[in-house]
């Protein structure tokens, strides 16, 4: 027994807790090494939440009520809460271009003038989200302002790049000729002379403190201060960003609504002269495109003559308003082509002779034989005086001609590229027609040889052009209609022209052609409104002419414009009797019958007041059938009547003066009613002629009606053809849209009937007429629906918001105005494909969410939500949600009525079981639902809400509006015994959403960023307008809603898990949709609830990938989810980096995490804290919620035996790098303070980079030519190198058997032994090891020293392994070296063969075997080690290469030591 005793003496004193202790260190020190590890059952009473699901959230409301920090002020106090004003409502005004704002002149106005009026000039209403721009999704460490933050460094020079170039052999002969100097080379008498100069020379100053014994923890202490002086502050702005395209978290701000432009060309017309100046010419340009058959452009009118022959005409003009004296005009052109020609037509006074006599002197006299002909001269100016006194205000067609306007660009364009020809410099240009034609060809050519004729086609940047034109066409005097234009066009690009072999008109037109500058002074809009800068009204204008674009222009209206365009087209009087030869059509806009009634709203052309009453089409010689082309100009009323009418009088006017004859004689009458059923009637019009004045009330009839007793032309057969043309912002043109609109302003107005065409619309049938009118919008126009989208949509709102009351009912119209919204924004995304951002948000809807909507009627001056608005008694419980039905209510229906949908039926007593019943039958997931969420506990939906500031808001009554949407008319009262009740947009849109279905919920669906978008603008809206932006957030908005919300998102979850193989497009918009809403959401709503609702959607993912054998879709998908949500600007401040990691309330109260078994053996509580700040455990997930998921998300994705997530390397490494460079730039966290609290919410970074030391880019090979294998097996890892005693032993004495691997997770395959890892890119690896260093850079020094002390030897060696890595990866290798590492990732073949595997590993198969199999073959290395090291070294601390390589470091750093290594 002695000797046994003796013998037991010398066994090693460990015991079984010690080797406990050690065992669960090795394993356990560092959470990612081995993960969800359990030993035995040591640890059984502590719950584990696997790493591959989500943990219940903390109730970030609650938490920060109950553990209130003593930080009055400061830094780290910021971080604590939102700030104060985080969500701001900004009425911002709209800019106006003019001067003087474009509005109807008349005070009284309709309700639908009235509405236009408001949506065109009232303030844009913007939800500020005042941080927003400090988000991830504009992380100012882009590759610009890196490279404008490395100007500011200090320039280094490094010895290496000083050293002479050559090799290393001549290095070394170098060398030894240095050192080959001897005694016996050395001339005679030069020792003297090197004493002399050793005793003359001054020493070298002395290094202080060099022989004083220091302690090395004051050099240590020296050394570390040295090191952090001169640091640069922000590690990330010195790291090139990651090669990403746009970061999916950025949301553009949308563009501001505007006018539409197109391209814009100045025209400055400068002179036109004739070989002979005997009367006054009259001229005008205007746009025409061949292809498309159109005129373009509005004319231009302008005057060149001079001031004598101006003179000539004086009797008939009177004075001219500056506006009509313009000779610049700048032109609009949207889709611009070869072909598209400018188009000048020339007039002169009217005179005895057709076109072809009157032409006949300017083609035969010369200037230069003026003086030979100067009596002939005298009598043709004579003869002019004569016309110009008797017939002035007539006109006729003289001649025109056309440029080819592309031609001009294109050459002008070369022009500018070609500087070494002469007369460049001036850009002046004379061409005959021939050169014209001839260039025209080569424009030609050049077009059929490119793709596309409009690419080609830019008026933005060619070389301004002075252009001479020398040759007009006489004008055909049978040929004037836009038809035979067309040909005539059409034939001018032909080689063989018929125009080339007519006998031309000789006269020189000068005019500049420019792309237009960007805010021209002096300008007048298409309404003679002054354009802002207009500093002196007595200057010259120049005139923006109104575009008519060849196709439809997708832009709303956003500014007053009612015009009107008359264009007489032609006149049949063959079959009339009597004398009608000169035929003129005198235009009028009459507001009555009566001559006096005629209004001033006719623009003026040229040289002439600005309005007038009366316009004149030109006079075709002798001509019964004459063709005209006139553009008549006119400005509508804004509000029309029945009596407004075009009037049009045929006269025959006399050109020979002879006695008892009048100057013109009326021939006929005909007219136009401007309104019919209150529509603006417009299009092409073929009328009859009467030969009387018309009767009394003539204007509410139209022509085509027989009056009795009157007289036609040609048997009341239409003669007499015109085209009435309108561009209104007031008047749809559509006639859906004018039914919709003229109901709902009779509901506005409550006057019935309404008549709408042929239709008597009584008050009984008018709910039957509203729900089809709402629907038939599907059928309207593409073009109008665009144009008028902004009333049209707030209308939509307004009948959701408020229903109306029809003979006594409350109509609920919400379902049909929802289904509307959701057809017409898919109609505008299908049909406007490229308008959309990268997310598939159509800009136009996005500018009407962001600029435009608001809650109807709520003003900004008002104290509550407004004049009618939101105000007085508001009653969330709409008619289906309240318990009680009210008595006074006379509704004649039999069952009770859904909130929107009075077509589902329930019981008196429940009447939301149908909602509930529907919400089940769409296959709802219950445990993702609100029913056993651990959010806020759901509340019966009839419930009546808690009374609160909602329920109490202050009204005004200041609304002048008398329609039956209004709770102050005193007749629905008497009428229903009760006010109707108004509903919030969001509550009722959320509910809409979640009862919908078939198409409309698939319409929904697939623009559910619009609805989302809509729902958070409305919440923040109603939250302003209630005083409760500032409010205690579970206060904020009733349970009911919220149910609403998490029904939503659990469906749209449920949808993205179901359809993501099916509709890839569709999904990954519906994703970024559904994360943008809850980013949004967890800036104005219950944190804790958003954070469930996050949980919510991961649960139904997690779910779907055990099920996936290649789940890298559904990943990838979660990845840019959760990258999406973390862009907030509070990102920080939402993980709670103040609070100390305790178990925090939840239903499941967990200490720590199968990832952490040390702490399962510590006795100390500090210890225990520094351990779980260190790992992915549950009290970390759940408290630093957001921060636990992406570390959770980079842990679970680089875990080597992750079978198909490898191509998620890069993504996931990308935004944790996104995430610490936006934190690294933020202003808010400059302060080191709290740096240190942002990097400890990282802390378990380390621990995963850690353990991915196997898989990371070997950036060592340069420098050590054993180089290490990019493939290690774990097995040498965890070899026996770093244990004392056997593990097998261990664990006997300690009561255990050895523990085995388990992974939670069924797409986690558990990996054999000896598995090879793939390594992950260079790109990928920089970046992984730069987000290790900002953190050891930045954590607290002392919590890092604390988790260094407690890492086992195994550990510290790889944590040792990783710093040298490191090193290796971002010290300077030399110029050299860096040029050629430039060139490499230039041609980045390592990235590609990385990124080709990546495509092919995309999931498990042969492919992916055979690769990897290749891969260990060729890369297989005699050692295991880190570094691949041909000897057999093992991770041992007396055998690591961080040791052997000191010398290369820096001789400040002191490896060994805990300090920050960065």
């Amino acid at each position: 027994m002695a000797e046994r005793r003796a013998f037991a003496q010398k066994i090693s004193r460990t015991v079984a807790a010690e080797v406990r202790k050690q065992i669960s260190g090795q394993y356990g020190g560092s959470p990612q090494l081995l993960k969800n590890l359990n030993i035995g059952g040591s640890v059984s009473h502590h719950t584990t939440v696997p790493l591959t699901e989500a943990v219940d959230p903390v109730d970030l409301e609650d938490y920060l009520i109950t553990h209130p920090i003593a930080v009055e002020s400061g830094p780290l106090r910021d971080l604590l809460e939102f700030p104060p004003d985080d969500i701001e409502v900004v009425y911002t005004p709209r800019e106006c271009r003019t001067l003087v704002s474009a509005v109807p002149e008349e005070s009284e106005m309709d309700p639908h003038v009235r509405d236009c009026v408001r949506s065109y000039t009232e303030d844009w209403a913007i939800v500020n989200r005042k941080y927003h721009k400090l988000g991830t999704g504009f992380n100012p460490n882009t590759l610009d302002k890196q490279k404008e933050r490395q100007k500011g460094l200090p320039k280094q020079i490094f010895e290496s790049d000083e050293a002479p170039d050559g090799n290393s052999y001549q290095d070394e002969q170098d060398d030894l000729k240095r050192r080959s100097m001897s005694i016996d080379d050395t001339p005679r008498g030069s020792w003297a002379c090197s004493i002399f100069d050793l005793k003359n020379s001054l020493p070298d100053a002395l290094l202080p403190n060099l022989l004083d014994r220091t302690p090395n923890e004051e050099i240590d202490h020296h050394n570390e201060d040295q090191r952090k002086s001169s640091r640069h502050k922000e590690l990330f702005a010195l790291h090139p960003a990651p090669d990403e395209e746009e970061p999916i978290e950025r949301l553009s701000v949308p563009e501001v609504p505007k006018e539409h432009f197109g391209q814009r060309l100045l025209v400055k017309c400068l002179s036109l002269k004739f070989e002979i100046e005997i009367e006054p010419i009259f001229a005008s340009l205007a746009l025409y495109d061949v292809k498309e058959k159109k005129k373009i452009s509005e004319n231009f009118y302008f005057d060149l003559n001079s001031e004598q022959m101006k003179g000539m005409l004086r009797p008939h003009v009177p004075p001219a308003a500056i506006s009509t004296l313009a000779r610049s005009a700048i032109f609009s052109i949207t889709y611009p082509s070869q072909d598209v020609f400018l188009v000048i037509k020339l007039e002169k006074v009217l005179q005895q002779g057709d076109i072809g006599e009157c032409a006949e002197p300017y083609m035969i006299f010369k200037e230069s034989d003026a003086a030979k002909n100067k009596e002939k001269l005298e009598k043709l100016k004579c003869q002019a005086e004569q016309f110009c006194q008797r017939l002035g205000k007539y006109r006729m067609p003289f001649a025109w001609t056309a440029i080819h306007l592309m031609n001009i660009v294109s050459s002008a364009g070369s022009l500018e590229r070609d500087s070494t020809e002469g007369e460049v410099g001036t850009g002046e240009r004379k061409g005959s027609w021939s050169e014209r034609r001839n260039s025209s060809i080569v424009g030609r050519r050049s077009l059929e040889r490119t793709t596309s004729g409009d690419e080609a086609c830019n008026l933005t940047s060619f070389r301004p052009a002075t252009l001479t034109v020398t040759n007009f066409f006489k004008q055909e005097g049978d040929r004037l209609s836009d038809e035979d234009l067309y040909k005539f066009l059409a034939d001018m690009r032909r080689p063989s022209s018929v125009l080339r072999r007519l006998r031309p008109i000789t006269a020189q037109l000068k005019i500049d052609i420019s792309p237009a500058p960007e805010n021209p002074h002096y300008c007048l809009t298409p309404e003679l409104l002054q354009v802002k800068l207009y500093p002196d009204s007595r200057v010259r204008p120049t005139r923006e002419i109104l575009e008519f674009p060849a196709r439809d222009v997708y832009v709303p209206n956003t500014t007053y414009r009612n015009l009107l365009y008359v264009y007489p087209q032609s006149l049949n009087f063959a079959n009339r009797q009597g004398s009608a030869r000169n035929i003129t059509v005198k235009v009028q806009f009459m507001y009555g019958e009566d001559a006096s009634n005629a209004m001033p709203v006719i623009f003026g052309k040229s040289s002439c007041p600005e309005f007038s009453k009366e316009a004149y089409t030109a006079v075709v010689y002798h001509n019964r059938s004459p063709d005209f082309h006139e553009e008549i100009k006119i400005k509508l009323p804004a509000t029309l009547t029945d009596h407004h009418h075009l009037l049009f009088t045929f006269y025959h006017v006399s050109c020979q003066q002879k006695q008892n004859t009048p100057l013109e004689t009326p021939v006929g009458y005909t007219w136009i009613p401007m309104l019919q059923n209150g529509r603006l009637k417009t299009g092409q019009f073929c009328l009859p002629v009467s030969l009387e004045k018309p009767p009394q009330a003539y204007s509410v009839l139209s022509p085509e009606v027989p009056l009795p007793g009157m007289k036609w032309v040609d048997n009341h057969k239409g003669v007499f053809n015109v085209e009435v043309v309108a561009v209104s912002s007031l008047h749809t043109q559509d006639p859906y849209l004018d039914k919709f609109f003229a109901l709902v302003h009779a509901l506005d107005e409550h006057m019935f009937p309404v008549r709408i065409g042929d239709m008597r619309i009584m008050e009984n049938n008018l709910e039957n007429e509203l729900k089809s009118s709402i629907s038939a919008l599907n059928s309207s126009q593409l073009e109008p629906v665009v144009r008028f989208l902004h009333l049209l949509l707030d209308k939509l709102i307004l009948l959701v918001v408020r229903p109306p009351v029809i003979a006594g009912q409350i109509v609920n119209l919400g379902q049909a105005s929802f289904e509307a919204m959701a057809s017409i924004i898919n109609r505008l995304h299908k049909n406007l494909d490229g308008n959309q951002d990268q997310h598939g948000r159509n800009s136009l809807l996005a500018s009407y969410i962001y600029y435009v909507f608001r809650l109807p009627n709520t003003y900004p001056n008002s104290p509550s939500p407004g004049p009618g608005g939101l105000g007085g008694s508001v009653h969330y419980a709409t008619m289906a949600r309240s318990a009680v039905r009210p008595a006074s209510l006379n509704l004649n229906r039999s069952r009770s009525l859904s909130n929107s949908n009075p077509d589902i039926s329930g019981t008196p007593t429940s009447p939301d079981d149908e909602v509930r019943s529907i919400i089940g039958s769409k296959g709802l997931d219950r445990s993702n639902s609100w029913v056993n969420t651990g959010g806020p506990k759901a509340a019966p939906w009839g419930s009546n809400p808690s009374p609160s500031a909602e329920s109490t808001q202050a009204t005004d009554r200041s609304c002048n509006r008398m329609s039956s949407h209004t709770e102050t008319s005193s007749f629905l009262q008497t009428l229903t015994g009760r006010l109707p009740t108004k509903k919030l947009f969001h509550e009722e849109l959320a509910l809409q959403w979640v009862v919908c279905s078939g198409s409309v919920r698939e319409a929904a669906l697939q623009q559910a960023w619009f609805f989302f978008e809509l729902m958070v603008k409305s919440m923040v809206h109603h939250l302003y307008f209630a005083d409760k932006l500032d409010a205690p957030r579970k206060n904020r908005f009733p349970e009911r809603f919220m149910d609403d919300v998490t029904a939503l998102v659990s469906t749209i979850a449920g949808d993205i898990v179901s359809r993501f193989q099916k509709d890839t497009e569709m999904v990954e918009r519906l994703n970024t949709s559904l994360a943008f809403f809850l980013n949004d959401l967890l800036s104005i709503m219950d944190r804790g609830f958003v954070f469930v609702l996050i949980k919510t959607c991961y649960k139904q993912v997690s779910s779907k990938l055990y099920s996936l054998t290649n789940p890298s879709n559904l990943a990838s998908l979660r990845l840019d989810f959760l990258r999406i949500i973390c862009s907030h600007e509070h990102y920080v401040t939402l993980n709670l980096p103040c609070s100390l990691l305790t178990p925090p309330a939840s239903p499941s109260p967990s200490v720590s995490s199968a990832t952490s078994q040390s702490s399962g053996f510590s006795t100390n509580v500090q210890d225990q804290k520094i351990a779980n700040m260190f790992e992915l455990s549950v009290p970390f997930r759940q408290q630093h919620y957001l921060a636990g998921l992406v570390l959770t998300e980079l842990a679970v994705i680089l875990d080597p035996d992750a079978e198909g997530l490898f191509g998620l390397h890069k993504k996931v490494i990308n935004m944790v790098h996104n995430l610490l460079s936006s934190h690294d730039s933020d202003p808010r966290y400059a302060d080191p303070q709290v740096k240190a609290r942002v990097a400890m919410l990282y802390l378990p970074l380390i621990g995963v980079i850690m353990e991915a030391v196997p898989q990371l880019y070997d950036f060592t090979e340069s420098h050590n030519q054993r180089g290490r294998p990019s493939c290690v097996a774990v097995d040498d890892y965890e070899s026996e190198g770093g244990s004392m005693i056997s593990q097998t032993v261990a664990m006997a004495i300690a009561g255990t058997s050895v523990p085995q691997l388990t992974r939670p997770s069924s797409f986690l395959h558990t990996s054999s032994s000896g598995r090879q890892h793939s390594t992950f890119s260079t790109e990928s690896s920089r970046s992984l090891l730069i987000c290790l260093l900002w953190v050891l850079k930045n954590a607290d020094e002392s919590v890092l020293q604390k988790w260094f002390t407690d890492l086992s030897v195994l550990q510290l060696n790889r944590l040792l392994d990783l710093l040298y890595l490191c090193v290796s990866c971002f010290e300077y290798k030399g110029k050299k070296v860096f040029e050629r590492m430039n060139s490499l990732t230039f041609k980045k073949s390592k990235d590609m063969r990385a990124k080709l595997e990546e495509a092919i590993l995309g999931s498990i198969g042969a492919r992916q075997e055979m690769v990897r199999r290749s891969r260990g073959q060729l890369e297989r290395s005699p050692s295991g080690s880190a570094f691949g090291s041909q000897e057999n070294l093992r991770w041992r601390k007396d055998m690591t290469h961080w040791r052997q390589n000191t010398e290369k470091l820096d001789k400040s750093h002191k490896p060994a030591r805990t300090s920050c290594p960065c």
